[in-house]
């Protein structure tokens, strides 16, 4: 695909971008510059770099991914990633998993108390004030610079997020330049498109171009990444300092951004709604491959959900926002749907073998 050059920018800068380096350097020093032109209505899109050859398996081969989420050093991410760590440990090696090594992407700018339990590599926070209390926003800009400055042995790359369980093995999803994606019920560009089309204009192609997902879970080819990387860190700016766009989306914003990103990019993803379960919603594990424990799982003795209710059960990872659960969480009553169950299980396993489950070790 040729390149297309979306908005006004500084020559300095689109050099910058089409040859694609120093990224750190450019994003640093350019962010707030960038900030600023945005406020004075400035559009400083990245230039669409051209599509990478395709890329197909040789017969059996496997095709590793290395695992990566971003993190803070708040207890609350912590003990989530615990766990995620224990089940990627526990469901590498299973047949069918093609899964690599693994990096918990540390945005807190310095080292914590995980360091030795979890493979991880540190990078920056935005500069302050920027992500405006919406911390999400140092995702794609860690991302950014963990790829430029980390060794990658892996040809793909698994975003993930530290509330993700490995339920069954994950092989690798992705083909080539296609990545795989989960589809998200609430990510929908062409109900939007008004605020989609002031960072995916007409001229780019049609709105449904940009797949209804975010960034995570997905499988993507590193190259891939690296491309859409900062267009996915630019469009977020661009989205949270629009004030249409910041209500329009709010927390769901950083993935619009990625969607948005992608589509800039000509990439476009394949939809795998067997990628992820997410209890209560989904009732059974079957052959998806994570649990996603974002949602409060609130029922009462009948078994029976009270969602939006503080249920007599509960499991909620936001009532444990200063430390972690404590082992061996009573399970749900009789008539719970089976992923609810399996969650809990698979938490109680995890802290169950984990050194050092207790408060003191993840403050």
């Amino acid at each position: 695909m040729a390149r297309k050059n979306i908005g006004c920018t500084s020559t300095a800068f689109l050099a910058l971008l089409a040859i694609g380096t120093c990224f750190a350097t450019y994003n640093l020093i350019l962010l707030i510059v960038n900030n600023k032109m945005v406020n004075s209505g400035g559009l400083d899109f990245d230039p669409i770099v051209e599509m990478p050859d395709n890329m197909k398996r040789s017969g059996g081969a496997k095709a590793l991914y290395h695992v990566a989420l971003t993190a803070t050093d708040a207890p609350y991410s912590k003990w989530q990633c615990r766990i995620m760590y224990y089940w990627y440990k526990k469901t590498k090696d299973m047949p069918g998993s093609e899964m690599g090594k693994f990096t918990r992407i540390l945005h807190s700018g310095q080292p914590d108390n995980l360091m030795d339990e979890i493979p991880t590599f540190v990078v920056d926070p935005l500069p302050s004030g920027l992500d405006r209390g919406y911390i999400v926003l140092n995702r794609p800009w860690a991302f950014v610079q963990w790829l430029e400055r980390a060794t990658i042995e892996e040809d793909y790359i698994l975003m993930a997020e530290p509330d993700h369980i490995f339920v069954n093995p994950l092989p690798n999803l992705a083909r080539g330049e296609f990545p795989a994606g989960f589809p998200f019920f609430y990510i929908k560009p062409e109900e939007n498109e008004k605020i989609i089309r002031k960072y995916y204009p007409k001229e780019s192609g049609p709105v449904t171009n940009v797949d209804p997902i975010g960034n995570s879970p997905v499988i993507i080819r590193k190259d891939l990444l690296e491309k859409i990387a900062p267009t996915w860190m630019n469009v977020s700016l661009r989205m949270k300092d629009d004030p249409e766009t910041d209500k329009t989306f709010g927390w769901v914003l950083e993935m619009y951004a990625y969607a948005v990103a992608s589509a800039l990019h000509g990439v476009q993803h394949i939809l795998r709604k067997d990628f992820m379960l997410q209890p209560p919603w989904d009732l059974e594990t079957g052959k998806r491959f994570i649990i996603h424990y974002t949602y409060g799982c609130d029922y009462n003795m009948k078994g029976e959900l009270t969602y939006g209710k503080i249920g007599e059960w509960r499991f909620d990872k936001r009532s444990h926002l200063r430390g972690p659960p404590p082992k061996n969480l009573p399970l749900p009553p009789p008539g719970v749907p089976e992923s609810v169950v399996t969650l809990v299980k698979m938490v109680n396993e995890a802290t169950a073998n984990i050194p050092n489950w207790d408060t003191e070790n993840t403050s």
